[in-house]
């Protein structure tokens, strides 16, 4: 059992994981569009690596490494609210 502090640090790590990986996956279209196939798969397979290392990396000091499905959840609520915040930044600015 984790304590309620663990938890909550897990939480605020996995939703600013979300934010994170949001990043990497715009830097990574960057290189997807490239015409050269080599360049495609290599920027994919290590922008995944990297991320997923970095992700257990954290939990692993954070919780020693134990997924929970919150913290997935945290991700994924932190990946779609990147997204938005990004939509609604370029809306502002093209007004």
């Amino acid at each position: 059992m984790m304590n309620l502090k663990t938890q909550i640090v897990l939480l605020i790590f996995s939703f600013f994981y979300g934010f994170l990986f949001s990043i990497f996956l715009n830097i990574n279209y960057k290189f997807i569009y490239s015409s050269n196939k080599v360049i495609k798969i290599l920027s994919s397979f290590f922008i995944i690596i990297i991320s997923v290392l970095a992700y257990f990396i954290g939990i692993k000091k954070i919780n020693n490494a134990i997924l929970h499905p919150y913290s997935i959840l945290m991700i994924i609520i932190g990946f779609f609210v990147d997204i938005c915040l990004h939509r609604l930044i370029a809306k502002k600015c093209k007004k």
